[in-house]
């Protein structure tokens, strides 16, 4: 296995890795590409896996021999399509072997192209020159497209939460009520999926339901500001108009016509017109008993009513999450589905980890970003959007900027890693911001990041979380760090990892006399 560039210098070029067997057939490959790539080496399959694994962002094409020892060219190209590498690195076949079997076979595993042996210099730049033109513009449409939706998503995701988080300011709650409901949302319908078959919901659903419980009570939004932030008992009078705040938001978002058949619609309707309803039929405004009521609206009750017990009101003191717990689970709160009390009871200490992570400091950007919104409620179109795009940029740039831990974000879909000040001061990188397919090498720590790509491999929709300990060099010095970190994934039946968030903070050792 050889090289013709150092590993720092792998990035300056786009790199073709050279599989064959044949030294000759190796040197005289190189000696047609050097003057315009950079080249890698690899005499057999083994050694190709080995190189395309720890070079996977650098490599941008393959030349590929079938016939070698240790691994062919076929099992070569069968660990390629396993690993979704042959995705983003494009092959072309060079073989002596002209059989139409072979070259079948080679282009259903996926190349791009097949040189017969012997080749002509001239076949071989231009074959490999279209080739990763044609990558290229593959790439960068890909890029367009995938911009273009995680920037919808987020948008029509960054909107919802801020057309609640209105609602709860104007309500006088903490706007923290509505990440608290999405966050304990999502963790209830992942259990519930895992724990049985009988609700047949996908990850797209729970995604959907997660997003479209911030709007639960937009129909608050009708209800006069006296009886909303009423500090003593409600009258029997005051209370039936509260009640009408469900029908309310359900009708608004009715009256929303051009959006009737979107899933997403059907689902926020669910939720703000039944999410009162109680499973034994004595809730509003419909009477709605057992699986009458949508497992949507079933979900976001129990969260509604779990968080409105944990949290301090202008009417009430907040109960303690075991408190909280024990009045659901003994039907203080109304009747709710047995079998969702079960998944109450079976994730409550996750829920209480999950909840614990929004801070005051998150707390208070959320009112910053929704005062600025009403102070600004006159703009309209494009420039509200750019506006509360800003907001959210902002928000990051804030957590990044004062967050006294290593943090990282970093995209699938860009290859590129986000870290905080902190973060980078302690790394000793001179910027926040790394592209790895050209960058990776200012990491010092390569032993380290392999160790993270592997365990991060292992991660699944279901199973997104790593937690281990890890060796980097600090401030200049090698310490050991506990890294934690989710990967995210997209929606669909395959879904894909499209990004990774999480923090490394260093591990103290206690001193052994103590």
């Amino acid at each position: 296995m050889r090289q013709t560039e150092t590993d720092d210098k792998i990035q300056e070029k786009q790199a073709i890795l050279i599989v064959d067997d044949s030294e000759m057939n190796r040197a005289i490959l190189t000696d047609m590409l050097q003057e315009d790539y950079r080249t890698l080496e690899a005499e057999n399959g083994v050694q190709a896996v080995e190189l395309i694994r720890k070079y996977s962002d650098a490599i941008d094409l393959v030349l590929l021999d079938i016939t070698m020892p240790e691994m062919d060219g076929f099992e070569v190209l069968a660990i390629m399509n396993k690993y979704h590498l042959i995705d983003n690195i494009p092959v072309i076949m060079i073989s002596a072997e002209r059989a139409s079997s072979y070259m079948e076979r080679a282009y259903e595993l996926g190349v791009t192209d097949y040189i017969s042996r012997p080749f002509d210099a001239l076949i071989v730049r231009r074959r490999v020159e279209n080739t990763l033109m044609l990558y290229a513009k593959q790439k960068r449409l890909v890029g367009l497209v995938a911009d273009q939706v995680y920037e919808k998503e987020r948008n029509n995701s960054m909107m919802v939460n801020i057309l609640s988080h209105i609602v709860e300011f104007r309500n006088g709650e903490s706007g923290l009520h509505v990440l608290h409901i999405n966050t304990m949302t999502e963790i209830l319908l992942q259990h519930l999926v895992e724990k049985t078959d009988k609700y047949p919901l996908t990850q797209e659903d729970i995604i959907r339901i997660s997003t479209a419980s911030a709007l639960h009570d937009i129909g608050k939004i009708s209800i006069p500001d006296e009886i909303i932030n009423k500090s003593g008992r409600l009258t029997k009078e005051e209370f039936e108009i509260m009640k009408t705040h469900s029908a309310v938001g359900a009708s608004m978002l009715s009256a929303i016509t051009a959006y009737q058949n979107e899933s997403f619609m059907k689902t926020a309707y669910e939720i703000c017109r039944w999410h009162h309803e109680r499973y034994d039929g004595k809730g509003y405004p419909d009477g709605l008993k057992g699986d009458e009521i949508p497992i949507s609206a079933q979900i976001v009750s129990l969260a509604d009513v779990y968080d409105a017990l944990t949290s301090e009101r202008c009417y009430k003191k907040a109960f303690s999450h075991e408190t909280a717990i024990n009045m659901i689970m003994n039907g203080e709160c109304g009747a709710f589905n047995p079998l969702l009390l079960d998944c109450l009871l079976e994730v409550a200490g996750d829920i209480q980890r999950e909840l614990a992570v929004n801070s005051p400091e998150r707390e208070f950007q959320v009112h910053e970003t929704v005062e600025q919104i009403l102070k600004h409620k006159k703009l309209h179109g494009y420039g509200y959007s750019i506006n509360q795009m800003r907001i959210e940029q902002a928000k990051k740039e804030f957590f990044f900027e004062h967050e006294r831990t290593l943090v990282f974000d970093y995209s699938e879909l860009t290859n590129v890693i986000l870290f905080s000040n902190w973060g980078r001061r302690l790394l000793g990188l001179k910027k926040n911001q790394l592209d790895l397919r050209k960058e990776s090498s200012l990491l010092q720590d390569q032993n380290t990041l392999e160790q993270i790509r592997a365990e991060l491999a292992k991660t699944t929709p279901e199973n997104p979380s790593i937690d281990l300990k890890i060796e980097i060099h600090a401030f200049g010095e090698m310490k050991e760090h506990r890294l934690v970190a989710r990967t995210l994934w997209s929606d669909g039946e395959e879904a894909l990892r499209v990004g990774v968030i999480g923090r490394a903070e260093e591990v103290f050792q206690l001193d052994e006399r103590r």
